[in-house]
């Protein structure tokens, strides 16, 4: 680093979860920001920033970086982060700010679970998967393995970590809209059906991908929340029932992107569930139609059709689609293979 950065040194232990952690500023917005004292962020304000997470041993081994996963952090204030060090040390930077703090162990001692919950988020899936209602020690001890070869040794061999924070911008609470994962159950469930009415508003502007995505994170809150109760019981099934038709609309997002396969997985395990499901029966149907399937495409929409008779003038269009398709591929072949033997 060039001479003129300043050099690390301790937190102000003001606050007993200060200790244990060094400060030292990479690149500053200007005089008396982000260096020493720590700031006091109401709750709700939110923090977005890239994060690096290194070891501390001499190569400085990479565990996590934010920029890889193309997606920054976003630290809600006072919403009760399993790593608390994180808001611990956010709260002493600036927007524009750089800076890396080294971690005591006892302060890092939950980060392979959290790192967990972070690359589930960075590839669309839920934070909590595969969780329950133990803390993460106790999952560690359950499961025994994270499913991530680097985070199972860290959690085997505790040690003190480095984050390299780039704070790229700090909103007072209310001043911006919340990522379902960083709401309490209570606003998941308010969010819903908000959430729902937007992404059917985007599908009807022709806006599909950015559909798809409200749909997703409207299925991910009554996922949540239906993680915290018994498979079956009468708040489960509840929440199950508000969950099938956004996962319906998804599936059509998805039919619409020629993701089939995907539409094929989610209807089959609704199907699973509620097994005279027409919606679930016709879409899955089109997609099986889709990918040459078309022996269980023409069941599932003779079964859609045998549910809801009104289903018939549609059935009976999309059939005559398959049976199109299905001729051309056969002629598609024959030409293929009459110039292999020519």
């Amino acid at each position: 680093m060039a001479d003129t950065e300043p050099d690390a040194e301790p937190l102000p232990d003001t606050d007993t979860d200060m200790a244990g952690v060094v400060k030292r500023v990479i690149h500053g917005p200007g005089p008396g920001h982000g260096h020493g004292g720590r700031r006091r962020f109401a709750p709700g304000t939110k923090a977005t920033f890239h994060y690096k997470t290194l070891r501390c041993d001499p190569e400085r081994t990479v565990i996590d970086d934010s920029r890889t996963n193309g997606k920054p952090m976003e630290l809600i204030i006072g919403k009760k982060f399993k790593l608390p060090v994180w808001e611990t040390v956010v709260s002493t930077m600036c927007e524009g700010e750089v800076a890396e703090f080294t971690c005591d162990t006892r302060h890092v001692l939950v980060y392979p679970m959290v790192s967990k919950s972070l690359r589930n988020i960075a590839v669309g899936r839920d934070p909590l998967e595969g969780q329950r209602h133990c803390c993460g020690i106790g999952q560690l001890h359950d499961h025994h393995s994270l499913g991530h070869e680097d985070l199972d040794q860290l959690h085997a061999n505790p040690q003190p970590l480095i984050f390299i924070i780039d704070m790229l911008k700090i909103e007072e609470a209310g001043t911006y809209e919340q990522d379902p994962w960083a709401m309490t159950d209570d606003e998941k469930l308010s969010a819903v059906p908000h959430i729902h009415e937007e992404g059917n508003r985007l599908f009807h502007e022709g806006r599909v991908a950015e559909a798809a995505v409200k749909y997703h994170d409207a299925i991910a809150c009554l996922k949540n929340l239906q993680m915290k109760e018994r498979p079956g019981d009468e708040q489960w099934m509840s929440l199950d029932a508000k969950i099938t038709p956004l996962l319906l609309n998804y599936c059509q997002c998805k039919m619409l992107s020629g993701e089939f396969y995907e539409v094929i997985e989610h209807c089959t395990a609704i199907l699973s569930k509620y097994e005279d499901n027409v919606k679930a029966y016709y879409k899955r149907g089109k997609a099986l139609g889709a990918v040459w399937n078309e022996a269980e495409a023409r069941r599932d929409l003779s079964r859609a059709a045998l549910l809801d008779p009104s289903l018939a003038p549609l059935v009976t269009r999309e059939l005559r689609v398959i049976e199109a398709r299905m001729r051309e591929k056969e002629q598609e072949e024959k030409g293929r293979y009459k110039g292999l033997f020519q």
